[in-house]
């Protein structure tokens, strides 16, 4: 990749200001700041529950003044405290105040945390967002569920745009509603090209079944040279397969295995995913160089490789042959399909009610 097209030089990335300390005069002047700045501009949002917080606070200087009124009350009309009546009152009035310090407290760490990533994002020449609502990416993580945001998001202001952070959905309703969390990295690329998934084996469930939101249909599996089918499944569209060797050389591959075994991978249209399962933690400077590293190597290669990606099955409009950001419409999407551990678990509870239907016939 070249150096010109990226504004953050990768090779030279500040880390200090997620390690330096920082004074807690400091952190509270940078909540104040930021808290106008979300005044001013509603599209501001730091997600953190400052509401909350004091409504607690509210409700312990409630429950405190009704409680020590009460004894004091008891106690001036000449009547005894039952010891264990007082104990209880006094384990209920500790609790509440455990539960309001941990939320104070842990509210100003996280604002700590959030003014180490602005300034590291600042001093790189990132820019920073802590919460984004709704990420108009079109990888398939983002398109499930609702209440959908981007967490601690850094994304270059200009030249090739690169964006990492956080998300997070919710799927469900009552006490089934889950909140589901990715990481991922997204690194726009020169062309369209056709939609390709590389599953990482490292991070599926049972029976093998990804962990990805959306399952695929397993006859666009596409079988690689050497070991990178141990490390990858890789999925790609129905007659697009000689399109998935020219993209994914042995290069690539190593780089991938090299670099990525541990995440999911996903191209589509002009766009690279890179996927964890879990949250980053961008506070740990290791996380941030493994994503610079994947975005130099796995990002630089996809992006030099497939400069001269041209889809022959698509019709370009307007000029002779097909154009080079055009991908036909077979090729835009992957199909979906059944989740093997689906499969598992209907098929067990078929052979059950058989079994407990007919069993008796059977001997």
């Amino acid at each position: 990749m070249a150096a010109e097209q990226l504004t953050v030089d990768l090779d030279h990335i500040d880390y200090s200001a997620l390690t330096v300390p920082v004074a807690r005069a400091d952190v509270r002047l940078f909540r104040a700041q930021t808290k106008a700045a979300e005044r001013a501009d509603p599209s501001i949002r730091t997600g953190l529950a400052t509401a909350r917080t004091v409504v607690t606070v509210i409700a312990i200087a409630v429950f405190g003044s009704v409680f020590f009124s009460s004894i004091g009350g008891v106690i001036v009309s000449g009547g005894g405290v039952r010891p264990a009546v007082a104990i209880a009152f006094v384990l209920i009035f500790g609790i509440v105040v455990a539960v309001v310090a941990r939320s104070v407290f842990g509210s100003l760490t996280r604002w700590a945390g959030l003014m180490r990533l602005s300034r590291f994002a600042a001093t790189n020449g990132f820019s920073f967002q802590s919460s984004t609502p709704a990420p108009n990416f079109p990888g398939c993580v983002f398109q499930y569920g609702d209440s959908r945001t981007a967490v601690d998001t850094f994304a270059t202001p200009s030249g090739r745009f690169l964006d990492f952070g956080n998300y997070r959905y919710t799927t469900g309703s009552g006490k089934s509603r889950t909140t589901h969390h990715w990481g991922y990295l997204a690194l726009k690329l020169d062309r369209a090209l056709p939609n390709m998934v590389l599953d990482s084996k490292a991070n599926n469930g049972l029976f093998g079944s990804t962990n990805l939101p959306q399952v695929f249909s397993r006859d666009q599996v596409l079988s690689l040279e050497g070991d990178f089918d141990k490390f990858f499944t890789l999925y790609c569209p129905s007659q697009y397969e000689s399109d998935a060797l020219y993209i994914f050389t042995p290069d690539l591959m190593a780089l991938l295995i090299d670099d990525a075994a541990p995440f999911d991978v996903e191209i589509v249209d002009d766009w690279m995913f890179v996927y964890s399962a879990e949250d980053f933690d961008f506070l740990d400077a290791a996380t941030c160089q493994r994503l610079f590293r994947i975005v130099q190597t796995v990002g630089a290669k996809a992006v030099s490789q497939t400069e001269n990606y041209r889809d022959d099955r698509a019709v370009a409009a307007p000029g002779p042959g097909p154009g080079p950001g055009i991908v036909a419409p077979a090729g835009q999407r992957l199909r979906h399909g059944t989740s093997i551990g689906a499969i598992v678990f209907f098929g067990a509870i078929a052979v059950f009610w058989a079994w407990s239907t007919f069993g008796s016939s059977w001997h």
